[in-house]
């Protein structure tokens, strides 16, 4: 009995250094999608910018 004990101790440790382990990943991919959406973000408003200035200089050329 003390054996079973020992040995369902010893899973449960287990089982919470992984949750833990996992906890602090799933924070870690949090903190890097919240980068990678500011990121795209800023990605996005430049090519609008970009998409923009084109098309005035497009309109400022003379047509044929």
């Amino acid at each position: 009995m003390v054996n079973e004990l020992n040995a369902l101790e010893s899973k449960i440790a287990q089982v919470v250094s992984l949750c833990r382990a996992l906890r602090a990943e799933n924070a870690q991919l949090r903190q890097q999608l919240a980068t990678a959406e500011v990121e795209k973000k800023g990605l996005t408003d430049r090519m609008d910018a970009a998409r923009t200035r084109l098309e005035q200089l497009a309109m400022q050329l003379p047509e044929a």
